[in-house]
């Protein structure tokens, strides 16, 4: 990945060169050559590229996130580490006598 976008901008810094030393060409057209092939492709690429790395790098956290959490629930000794035991679920139903 990063193979390709180093040569594009070779290739970029190339057109660019030749764009400022042209006999017509110009110093801000070059700049311009530069950022609008070179700079904004290769930043739309790499993040597109990057996404899945992200995705990973994000699962991973919260994973581990989720293991120290409950690693101290069960260091506790208590299911909700208070000081109150928990409540039922369900409550309790009277009957009608």
């Amino acid at each position: 990945m990063y193979l390709v976008a180093i040569a594009w901008m070779y290739v970029v810094v190339m057109m660019s060169v030749a764009e400022a030393t042209a006999p017509n060409g110009t110093v801000l057209g070059s700049i311009v050559t530069f950022f609008l092939y070179g700079v904004l492709p290769c930043v739309i690429l790499m993040y597109l590229m990057g996404t899945p790395m992200r995705r990973r790098a994000i699962r991973a956290k919260e994973k581990a996130e989720l293991e120290q959490l409950r690693a101290q629930v069960a260091a506790s000794g208590q299911p909700d580490a208070g000081s109150e035991a928990p409540a039922d679920a369900v409550s309790a139903v009277r009957k009608e006598v």
